[in-house]
């Protein structure tokens, strides 16, 4: 795919899981988000080959920020598994030096089955997809998010 070394700058959304980390990219208008892959690990704590490959990622498409997804409670608490991708945010942040931006995403897994269901893909088929498509919703939540904000103040 040739357009990831064209110029200009990108937002790397991450739907981050006990064994998985979904990744999207933003266009380089930064209106939409894409599906890039799922990141498996063997275990929760195995996290250096998943820092090590989303630095690759970083760099091939010249990302200026990761937005991490930040699975709250529904009364808005944060549990064990946010704490955990508090600390993941962390360490993507010193690995790479880039910006991580934490973002809610309350109901994105539910609504990535909901869209994968809708689409027609078999049950069986959905677990290798899930977690690309609920970082989609993280990311161009955060993207339809900071364009309200800019229309609202007039940029």
């Amino acid at each position: 795919m040739s357009c990831k070394k064209e110029s200009g700058r990108r937002i790397i959304g991450l739907d981050y899981g006990s064994r998985t980390v979904g990744v999207a990219v933003s266009d380089l208008l930064g209106l939409t988000a894409q599906a890039v892959e799922t990141i498996e690990r063997k275990s929760e704590n195995k996290l250096r080959r998943t820092l090590a490959r989303l630095e690759e990622l970083a760099g091939e498409y010249h990302a200026e920020k990761f937005v991490l997804g930040l699975p709250k409670h529904m009364n808005n608490d944060i549990g064990e598994r946010a704490e955990r991708a508090l600390e993941f945010g962390e360490m993507l942040r010193r690995r790479t030096g880039l910006e991580v931006v934490m973002w809610d995403e309350r109901l994105t897994t539910v609504e990535a089955e909901r869209t994968l269901i809708e689409s027609g893909v078999r049950r069986e088929n959905r677990k290798q997809y899930i977690d690309q498509i609920a970082a989609v919703f993280i990311l161009q939540g955060y993207l339809d998010s900071v364009r309200k904000a800019a229309e609202e103040n007039g940029d």
